[in-house]
């Protein structure tokens, strides 16, 4: 009974992400566009289908995923794992002694993103559209590599307890150069 409450929960708040999307896209065909929606029951049919399996993935991620990630985070900044458990005792923890840390956040954002369906589909649309000028290797191995750079940074942040508006600041400053450079 408890999994059909929480289901019932992530449901509905599924339904609240997603249901001003599917109204915009609605209300822009029929305003915009002036037409009538084609297959209006399939459509609904689908996007019930779709509400009930995005609900679905996210209780397991909750139930499956999220406790997995939580307890190798834990295993992984364990002082006895990064073998600074009497720099613990002593107060003297240094943020390089988290190097396995950064290295693993690194590697996790770098592999989810060359695999993401997405990216693929972008990086093979902007081959085509550049006439091969940009190549779908490149363009998916340059963004995972910002993404891997962006959550090991995340993870430094967390680590020292940095303020996050330098880290915007900085970005914002190479996104400017890259600009001018692109």
């Amino acid at each position: 009974m408890e999994f059909l409450t929480t289901f019932l929960g992530t449901f509905i708040t599924t339904v609240g992400d997603v249901l001003p999307i599917a109204i915009i896209l609605v209300g822009a065909q029929v305003f915009v566009l002036r037409k009538r929606v084609p297959h209006l029951p399939q459509l609904l049919a689908g996007f019930t289908m779709v509400l009930f399996g995005l609900a679905f993935f996210l209780e397991g991620l909750e139930l499956a995923l999220f406790p997995l990630g939580k307890l190798m985070a834990e295993q992984l900044t364990a002082p006895e794992f990064l073998g600074i458990a009497d720099s613990v005792d002593t107060g003297g923890v240094d943020w390089t002694q988290y190097l396995w840390v950064y290295l693993f956040a690194a590697a996790i954002g770098f592999s989810t993103t060359i695999a993401e369906p997405s990216l693929i589909a972008v990086a093979i649309k902007a081959n085509q559209v550049s006439a091969g000028g940009i190549g779908t290797v490149g363009l998916r191995v340059a963004v995972a590599v910002g993404v891997a750079v962006g959550i090991a940074l995340g993870a430094y942040r967390i680590i020292t307890g940095t303020p996050l508006h330098w880290y915007i600041i900085v970005g914002y400053v190479v996104v400017i150069f890259q600009t001018m450079y692109a």
